[in-house]
């Protein structure tokens, strides 16, 4: 049956009414606010939306003024906040592939310090993270990556920038990541030992004693060392570590009192 038009409505009116039904649909496209918006603007906004919290739409106005700006400064400050502020909203994986990003095109920016700081910041707050969440659970499988990574970026920056602003705090967190690594190979040893297992705990006491200096950890990996050989009956082993443990902590409170109980969370050291 053929459609009939309704009365008092002629065709070319009925093909407008259709006309303004599409455009009407049409219209709830999502418009882009930020068109005719100065690049001044968007990084202001930019900031302003992270500072309030608002961690998604920042990074949008970031990536925004990125394209707009390309090959200026701006386009590089751009990335470098858009990273931090990725970083900000927990989204580390997000951050770190924005700073590699920027590391690979722009190996000569005056600002390539403070990415490699970002970077060993990024990966250090997610290993601090790690051990907040591994206080009295079983560490012979846990992965130190991230804080690994951390301490590379770290000493990268050091290396490479050592009058860098932020040398010196990069320098500091290298420390504390050393120790944390030589605490956790010890308490890995400490666990083997605790069940029986007297060459798994060997390896890694000698692991942290090979790998790690001066921190404060490598006490108790002596003392691990002295008590595996002895329960294995290695006692020229034993002797010998136990020489070197006198040698180097001649007071040290393992000899008279053995493993040290505590109810801090091992990785608690700051």
């Amino acid at each position: 049956m053929p459609l009939k038009l309704s009365r008092g409505l002629s065709a070319p009116s009925l093909a407008a009414v259709a006309l303004a039904l599409l455009l009407q649909g049409c219209s709830t496209t999502p418009v882009d606010e930020t068109i005719g918006w100065s690049p001044n603007r968007l990084y202001s906004e930019a900031t302003d939306e992270r500072d309030a919290g608002n961690y998604a739409r920042a990074v949008t106005l970031f990536e925004k003024l990125e394209g707009r700006a390309a090959g200026t400064p701006l386009a590089q400050q751009a990335q470098l906040d858009k990273a931090y502020t990725q970083y900000r909203g927990d989204e580390p994986a997000q951050a770190l592939a924005t700073l590699d990003r920027f590391m690979r095109l722009h190996p000569a920016s005056p600002a390539f310090d403070y990415a490699l700081y970002l970077k060993g910041l990024v990966n250090f707050n997610d290993n601090l993270g790690l051990f907040g969440s591994l206080a009295r659970q079983d560490l012979s499988e846990r992965d130190q990556k991230a804080a690994k990574e951390s301490y590379e970026a770290f000493r990268e920056l050091s290396t490479r920038f050592p009058q860098s602003r932020y040398t010196p705090d990069a320098v500091a967190r290298m420390r504390y990541i050393v120790n944390s690594l030589a605490q956790y190979e010890v308490h890995v040893a400490r666990y083997y030992f605790g069940r029986g297992a007297y060459l798994a705990a060997i390896n890694r006491a000698q692991s942290a004693l090979t790998d790690y200096t001066d921190a404060p950890a490598l006490e108790e990996a002596l003392y691990i060392l002295v008590q595996s050989y002895d329960a294995l009956g290695m006692t020229q082993l034993r002797d010998d570590a136990a020489r070197v443990m006198r040698a180097s902590y001649p007071n040290s409170e393992y000899v008279e009192h053995g493993f040290k109980k505590s109810s801090d969370p091992w990785w608690k050291l700051w």
